[in-house]
């Protein structure tokens, strides 16, 4: 149900003249241009280095533009709706108010408010206590804009070598990220943590990511030597000496600046996507299985992959919505080869795996 009583034009002008956003950063995300505007110089130097392999010194027309105010929240004369959990999730996040020309999002528990639709999109509230709900916010404006292009979310990590691109997914806790971690140490390039957007032609897959650093567990970076500086010295203390089935069970993430850890120049949003990896596997003593798979003939896999597109996307034209059945998944899987690996968790062996079918491709 709309609301008609507020016009997202009228609230947006409201607040930008309320807390001008004199401050500027501009990236490049592939082949999109975004220019954030905030009206705090903190905020500013947080995104900057955060985003810093994404900076642009292109001073045209972006093709995003967002601002980001710190500062209170303006109260709404209506009612939200609750967003419900996603499957297998009790804590409610989220509420939402649609409007007429756009979208209101709140996350309930930080009370920052998102404002979006057309051209506009505003993160209003504590941004300086959630830099990080500002940043998914960009990052999501990202993806809004490759889906009304007719792309296809998925729930996946992704690296390249070259321009092959490799995509890996897996149900909950699998370890995408790790193995993602480790053929990076091997010389991959990154292309995403967690999101892929992704889109067939004749010939091939277009694979791009979003610009979300890796947010790691302590095992992750104890059993990875490039990894080492992620954690402080007084934690890597504190977790030396604990059992592995603990160490990946642990609450503590930690941010992996690429560049830092790798090298620069090593997180490019786009690949040319030659295969899907999907982990099915569990930590046991079983032996590690490698084999490829007919996504039609198993359909208990697609799921791993396929990721709603939430309430950050909104399609405002007919023509911008979006087939997300698993027939469209399925025919557009079709054109790149799929591997399973299952039995018992071994990294070194399904990194082994990856980097042979990567410099084969």
């Amino acid at each position: 149900m709309k609301n008609h009583s507020l016009n997202r034009k009228k609230l947006v002008g409201q607040l930008r003249e309320k807390y001008p956003a004199n401050h500027v950063t501009s990236l490049a995300f592939a082949d999109c241009s975004l220019v954030v505007k905030t009206n705090s110089t903190e905020l500013t130097d947080y995104l900057n280095h955060y985003f810093r392999p994404f900076l642009s010194h292109d001073i045209g027309k972006a093709m995003i533009e967002i601002t980001a105010h710190e500062g209170q929240v303006p109260e709404f004369a209506a009612e939200f709706t609750i967003k419900k959990p996603d499957p297998g999730k009790t804590k409610i996040k989220e509420e939402f108010l649609n409007l007429d020309d756009g979208r209101i999002v709140r996350k309930r528990l930080t009370g920052m408010v998102f404002i979006f639709g057309g051209s506009d999109n505003v993160a209003i509230g504590p941004c300086l206590e959630n830099p990080n709900q500002v940043i998914n916010f960009v990052n999501n404006r990202f993806i809004n804009w490759k889906l009304k292009q007719g792309y296809l979310l998925g729930h996946a990590a992704g690296v390249k070598w070259s321009d092959a691109g490799l995509a890996l997914a897996g149900f909950s806790g699998m370890g995408k990220s790790t193995l993602a971690l480790h053929l990076m140490s091997r010389g991959t390039g990154f292309v995403s943590n967690d999101r892929l957007l992704v889109k067939s032609n004749s010939h091939d897959i277009a694979m791009y990511g979003v610009a979300k650093l890796p947010r790691i567990n302590p095992g992750t970076a104890l059993n990875n030597d490039n990894l080492q500086g992620v954690i402080p010295a007084d934690d890597r203390n504190r977790f030396a000496d604990l059992p592995t089935h603990k160490l990946w069970d642990l609450e503590h993430k930690y941010d992996v600046f690429i560049d830092d850890a790798f090298g620069t120049g090593l997180f490019d949003l786009f690949a040319v996507m030659k295969g899907l990896v999907i982990l099915n596997w569990q930590r046991n003593k079983e032996k590690t299985v490698i084999r490829e798979v007919d996504l039609s003939t198993r359909p208990d896999l697609l799921p791993a992959f396929m990721k709603e597109t939430g309430l950050f996307f909104l399609p405002e034209e007919k023509e911008h919505e979006l087939d997300h059945s698993s027939a469209n998944y399925l025919e557009m899987l079709s054109h790149c080869t799929v591997l399973e690996i299952s039995g018992g968790v071994d990294f070194k062996i399904a990194t082994d795996a990856c980097m042979d079918f990567l410099v084969k491709n």
